[in-house]
């Protein structure tokens, strides 16, 4: 690696570590189009590229998502009873997706997939529709069922599950700050199940690419790292100092930005 692409790495770090604190994102859906566009530049593959890009980005959350919590918990605003009843459902379809689905599909379909899941979860945060004042977490068995639904998807996109998790639990009337919180400690089941899944389908694949373990790239990743954990206690603090509606609309654009970036990376990837 050169200094250029280190540098390119640090920034990115510190910004998405900022954005996993802030957001309960996991800095997975800002971090793989930036490590789609560095892994291009670095002359990658252009069929490992996407895969990589995901992997990577998740296994920096195993990372981010303990520095994140750590900030979350000093304010009290986790509900641990809530990620107690997704962390079984998380780890099933986070294994799923990284360990049998990831390596099958083409780099256009999980980008395509990236495109329609963000998208959707930005559209449905900027319209702001209000859930019923009646309408309550779904349950244990609900709340798992759901947590294999976003451990799953969580595991083809390479993100923390914020993007799915945070408009579910405030659609059941859990508030914006508890949600972000709760869902910067979701990200780290969902990074740690998704990670094992990528690193062993991966080698299955025997990739030969230099500095592959299965699909994670791990010298970007240890740059990676370095910023990013310390960036996420400071967005941690600004997410409980920001009022409720311009944490949606950051949340929102942040999301749709990256959706149209990705779009345009299926749209080249079909287009070969």
């Amino acid at each position: 690696m050169d200094l250029s692409f280190i540098a390119a790495l640090l920034v990115l770090g510190a910004a998405t570590g900022f954005a996993a604190g802030l957001l309960g994102i996991g800095g997975g859906m800002i971090m793989v189009p930036f490590l789609t566009f560095l892994f291009t530049w670095q002359k990658m593959p252009a069929d490992l590229i996407i895969h990589a890009a995901i992997a990577t980005s998740m296994a920096s959350i195993l990372f981010t998502s303990v520095s994140s919590v750590m900030a979350h918990q000093k304010k009290g605003a986790i509900r641990w009873n809530i990620v107690g009843q997704f962390a079984p459902g998380l780890v099933i379809g986070g294994l799923l997706a990284g360990g049998a689905v990831f390596a099958v599909l083409k780099t256009g379909w999980l980008a395509l997939l990236f495109t329609l899941f963000v998208g959707y979860s930005a559209v449905q945060m900027l319209l702001n529709k209000k859930p019923k004042p009646s309408r309550q977490m779904p349950g244990v068995v609900g709340t798992a069922a759901t947590g294999t639904g976003i451990g799953f998807l969580s595991g083809l996109v390479g993100a923390g599950g914020g993007f799915v998790s945070v408009p579910f639990m405030t659609w059941c009337n859990v508030p914006l700050h508890n949600a972000v919180a709760t869902s910067a400690a979701l990200g780290f089941p969902i990074a740690l199940a998704n990670t094992v899944g990528y690193i062993w389908s991966g080698m299955q694949q025997q990739i030969t690419y230099p500095g592959m373990f299965g699909y994670v790239y791990w010298p970007a990743l240890l740059v990676l790292i370095v910023s990013s954990v310390l960036t996420a206690p400071l967005g941690a603090n600004a997410a409980h100092k920001l009022p409720v509606a311009t944490l949606k609309r950051v949340f929102a654009w942040v999301l749709m930005a990256l959706a149209l970036y990705m779009a345009y990376k299926a749209y080249t990837a079909f287009a070969v």
